[in-house]
């Protein structure tokens, strides 16, 4: 089940599956969906099953199908690397075609894919800015004049709970900017807890939604651990 967030004032679903919608403009919105990660691992020599872009693309289309949005907006870094629109299979590239066909897709360039290949089809753009909120790939800075939604760090947030450490993705957010979680099905991530992460939010209070099966579970920035727990100090083993 979806959950109602407010960033600057405009109201967003954040869905369990790690996607935004923006109910409205029916804005369907994704990030890092790493398409074609398997196969540059496989050319590198590490033994990754070749099937995440197809995985990847089965849950856009359920997302799809189930808010039916006009538009979709992906948040950079949609392939893995420059090359990954020329190793995409067939298949798979035709299953992209028909998902996005009838809509307005938007793609927001990344680190990863400051090119889009050509022959794909929909809009590339650096960033998008509408009502109050702006949409791109990395955070602009501390400051903000537009509540700034963004991906790229693929957040992940550990609790402490009666069964023990439970890690997962997470949105991350204090009301005025929100980090996105990665959509990709070979993405992994970084603790939101890390400097690079909660530096965005300074002190102020923030708080993350950590994905589930089917619900998102909210937890205040002090409720979370360290995902990796660090060795004890001499003295204080």
């Amino acid at each position: 089940m979806h959950a109602r967030i407010t960033i600057e004032e405009t109201a967003l679903f954040a869905d369990p599956a790690g996607a935004l919608f923006w109910p409205a403009t029916k804005t369907l919105i994704v990030a890092d969906l790493h398409l074609e990660k398997g196969s540059s691992f496989a050319a590198k020599g590490v033994p990754l099953p070749p099937y995440d872009t197809r995985a990847t693309l089965d849950a856009l289309q359920r997302l799809i199908r189930r808010y039916t949005p006009e538009r979709v907006v992906c948040l950079g870094d949609s392939f893995h690397d420059k090359d990954a629109g020329k190793r995409i299979a067939p298949a798979d590239r035709d299953h992209l075609a028909r998902m996005m066909k009838g809509l307005d897709w938007v793609w927001v360039l990344g680190n990863h894919d400051p090119q889009i290949p050509p022959d794909l089809g929909g809009r590339v753009v650096p960033e998008i800015a509408e009502g109050k909120l702006i949409f791109r790939h990395e955070p602009a800075g501390p400051v903000l004049a537009l509540g700034e939604i963004v991906g790229h760090f693929h957040p992940k947030a550990c609790v402490v709970t009666k069964l023990g450490r439970v890690v997962a993705p997470c949105f991350t957010t204090d009301g005025r900017r929100m980090v996105m979680p990665a959509f990709g099905a070979y993405t992994g991530g970084l603790d939101t807890l890390d400097r690079a992460i909660s530096g965005l939010f300074g002190r102020t209070r923030w708080r993350v939604l950590m994905t589930g099966r089917d619900n998102l579970h909210l937890f205040p920035a002090g409720r979370l651990e360290p995902i990796v727990r660090r060795a004890p100090k001499p003295g204080q083993e």
